[in-house]
């Protein structure tokens, strides 16, 4: 059942089941199963061993993610007790007036950390949440600004986990099609990111005009209402809350994290580099760079910090600090619970089994299609396969070699080759917004404390009216081959839809 249609039965199982059911766990234990069955030829000891092999490969492949979400866990703990975040809501209560202002602040956080998406969706809930909260903004609402400031703000940042990712990408195939430079071609991809540039556009819109739509206007008013609209992913066991604490508390913390992550990426990154007699460059420090492992070190520095910062003033005991890497471990329990089973289940579909993205890539490159309808059709491709598979790493990693291969075979790249692949990225961070097995998508509910599908279909909505402009978006910028054309022409297309949408809703008020 491999490199077939069957082969993406198991993430549209899982899909289903978690929209159905509310339950994540065990719709990606079935997706998960579904699939090891397939690939076993419904050998059952055949299928667990298969199933256990891959989980314990992505375990091992992403434990450093694993130990930077026990230790933000263990972050988020501390300074909740040292009362660090209480006096930051209560600070921030009073500068902020408004729910206006404290969405746009929340905003301009996710937009301010653009290293990487882990980091942003729970740095920006962490901070955010008392603020948000304050002003009555629903949890949903909160997850879905954490979201989308995340992977659309990562994906067009020159200096980030995603830049390298995609440049490392590009550069391994590009030679076909006279790239030789993978980060260069990255950057020409970023004014053709349509799907991240008009969702940060949008967030900034509904946020000025305070403005909801569909699920999330019913979620919003539920909230507004008093009614328990939503059930949180995780809650900090009761604590004790330091009556010492001060706004620096909250932010010397995350001031630290923030600066030990940047100064630990250009460490990693020199490390690495071959020094004899090349030049050293910011852009060669960050390509070269160990996302993951830098941000282990920056956040255990930042709990070392924290320690030295908190216990000689006695705002918290050594006792309350050893209890803090306990609790907050296990506040980040299900978040790993459901990162560890989407991993495995994105693992059965890779091109070592199922071979999903294989088989959607074939259908691509054997098609015949016309080059100038490629990236519009690439941009809804990589958004169904990002949607089926919960990765948006995974998807480009897939596409972008049968795209190269594409255009080396036609004899034409050029222009029309970076719009496809910025189509490619952006078609990929639009599946992996609305996807349920996501791993952003996953940590934004966390960083808000939302109920994960709660998240999941509110946002659907929004992401849809963004995706439907850009796709066709990028029907004219296969015609005209330009940015700016593609831009205005979807953005145009993104507001009107909004402003009729607003308009029925205030008939459907009145």
């Amino acid at each position: 059942m491999e490199n077939t249609i069957w082969a993406i039965l198991p993430p549209l199982i899982a899909i289903a089941l978690a929209l159905m059911t509310k339950e994540v766990l065990s719709s990606l234990m079935i997706g998960i199963l579904a699939g090891a069955l397939m690939f076993a030829n419904f050998n059952v000891i055949q299928a667990m061993e298969t199933t256990f092999n891959i989980m314990g490969t992505k375990i091992g492949d992403n434990a450093s993610i694993i130990l930077f979400l026990a230790f933000l866990g263990i972050i988020v703990v501390l300074v909740t007790k040292a009362g660090g975040a209480r006096a930051y809501g209560n600070w921030a209560g009073r500068k902020i007036k408004s729910k206006r202002g404290a969405l746009l602040a929340t905003s301009a956080l996710g937009a301010i950390i653009f290293v990487d998406d882990y980091f942003n969706c729970l740095t920006v809930g962490t901070v955010m949440r008392p603020v948000t909260d304050a002003h009555n903004v629903s949890r949903a609402k909160l997850a879905y600004i954490i979201d989308s400031t995340a992977a659309p703000i990562c994906i067009i940042a020159p200096i980030s986990s995603w830049a390298v990712a995609v440049g490392v990408a590009i550069e391994d195939v590009g030679a076909e099609v006279g790239i030789t430079n993978g980060f260069s071609a990255f950057l020409s991809t970023i004014p053709y990111n349509l799907y991240a540039i008009l969702t940060i556009t949008m967030v900034i819109l509904l946020s000025v005009f305070l403005f909801d739509f569909s699920k999330m206007k019913k979620m919003n008013d539920s909230h507004e209402n008093g009614e328990d609209q939503t059930e949180v992913v995780h809650k900090l066991d009761e604590v004790e809350i330091s009556s010492k604490g001060t706004v620096l508390d909250l932010i010397l913390p995350i001031l630290v994290l923030i600066i030990s992550c940047i100064a630990m990426m250009v460490y990693t990154g020199i490390s690495s580099l071959n020094l004899d007699g090349e030049a050293i460059t910011l852009i060669s420090i960050f390509g070269a760079t160990n996302v993951n492992i830098s941000i282990v070190i920056a956040a255990f520095i930042t709990i070392v910090f924290a320690m030295l910062m908190y216990i000689p003033r006695k705002v918290i005991t050594f006792g309350e600090f050893m209890a803090s890497i306990t609790e907050g471990i296990k506040s980040m329990v299900p978040a790993i619970c459901i990162l560890t089973l989407a991993w495995t289940l994105s693992g059965i579909c890779d091109g070592d089994y199922l071979m999903t993205g294989a088989y959607v890539g074939g259908i691509i490159k054997t098609s015949g299609i016309s080059l100038i309808f490629i990236p519009a059709i690439i941009f809804a491709v990589a958004g169904a396969l990002a949607f089926a598979t919960g990765t948006s790493w995974g998807t480009f990693g897939i596409l972008i070699p049968i795209i190269v291969s594409i255009f080396a075979e036609s004899g034409q790249a050029g222009e029309l080759l970076i719009i496809t692949l910025s189509a490619t990225l952006a078609g990929s961070v639009f599946g992996d917004h609305i996807s349920p097995i996501s791993d952003t998508t996953i940590l934004s509910s966390t960083g808000a404390e939302c109920n994960h599908i709660d998240h999941v279909k509110t946002q659907m909505p929004y992401a849809f009216v963004v995706a439907a402009a850009c796709f066709i978006g990028y029907i004219v910028a296969g015609i005209v081959q330009n940015w700016y054309v593609p831009l205005l022409v979807s953005m145009g297309i993104m507001i009107v839809t909004l402003l009729v949408i607003k308009k029925r809703e205030a008939t459907k008020t009145n």
